[in-house]
């Protein structure tokens, strides 16, 4: 967790991720010092993971373009990021992770696929997204104030003139599995508030996981955030659900890769479930 320096009224910021260790081997720390420039450098903030929350940064500028924009969450070794970016040269995909040997290993696949539009961004995607897209949030720990900034730009910030994405994608989160673990978890309500402001009008946040309190947790959030729509409410219902028949999970994304994590999913026995919200028009 971060200290707020800034916010007396509620000092601390909850981490949904954990950190795994940071040593990266000779050969990752000879790629990415000669890979700077695939890595997305913003100002540092108070600690390792977090950035400033001012610091400036173009998006345009990181990608020598403008292009469709993807953000994807969590990204570890970038299989699923690099895999749509070899099909799709045409669009821009930003893995952000804050795990620093999962950053290298994704620069690592980067370099050796040759793909020219990844970038990586190695910071805590739910402090580091609303700085880097300017959002009204952006430097609020406070979730409660987070929430109800609500997904708004803020127009004076730096960053605000950075293109809002055509997607997020949040696949296999850390499930923390413990029920007194599960405020940890990144798909939650601030968090659904902060995609909801980086994502265009029209836009499509993917997720899915293979614990299925979390799928339920992952629906529910998505149909309570008032500026997403589930396109399938209703469907798949799941007889292991904790309302049987109430549904509201969408078919497997064909573009999404069979990762090492969804295949250790299905080994174990799990359901894998996907879940999808679609950023309703600004009004």
């Amino acid at each position: 967790m971060a200290k707020n320096e800034d916010n007396p009224r509620k000092t601390w910021r909850i981490r949904s991720f954990s950190q795994r260790g940071s040593r990266l081997g000779h050969k990752y720390d000879e790629l990415v010092a000669l890979n700077q420039d695939l890595f997305l450098r913003m100002a540092p903030g108070a600690s390792e993971s977090l950035v400033a929350p001012r610091a400036e940064f173009s998006l345009a500028q990181a990608f020598g373009r403008e292009a469709p924009l993807i953000v994807e969450v969590g990204s570890g070794s970038g299989e699923q990021a690099v895999s749509y970016a070899e099909k799709h040269p045409d669009v821009d995909v930003i893995c952000v992770e804050a795990w620093a040997p999962g950053a290298a290993r994704c620069i690592s696949r980067i370099v050796h696929s040759g793909v020219t539009n990844v970038r990586v961004l190695q910071a805590d995607a739910a402090q580091a997204l609303p700085v880097l897209f300017g959002l009204a949030n952006a430097g609020v720990n406070d979730p409660d104030e987070a929430l109800a900034l609500g997904p708004a730009i803020n127009p004076e910030h730096p960053n605000s003139a950075n293109p809002r994405a055509q997607e997020v994608w949040t696949f296999f989160p850390d499930p923390w599995r413990k029920a007194r673990h599960h405020k940890r978890r990144l798909v939650a309500p601030p968090f659904a508030t902060t995609v909801s402001g980086i994502l265009a009008d029209g836009g499509v946040w993917r997720l899915a996981t293979d614990w299925d309190n979390y799928a339920w947790q992952m629906r529910n959030v998505v149909e309570t955030t008032p500026w997403l729509e589930n396109p399938y409410v209703g469907e798949r219902p799941d007889v292991n659900d904790e309302e049987p028949e109430r549904g509201g999970f969408a078919p497997r994304w064909e573009e999404r890769t069979l990762t090492r994590f969804e295949q250790r999913g299905i080994e174990a026995g799990r359901t894998v479930h996907d879940i999808q919200g679609v950023r309703k028009p600004r009004v």
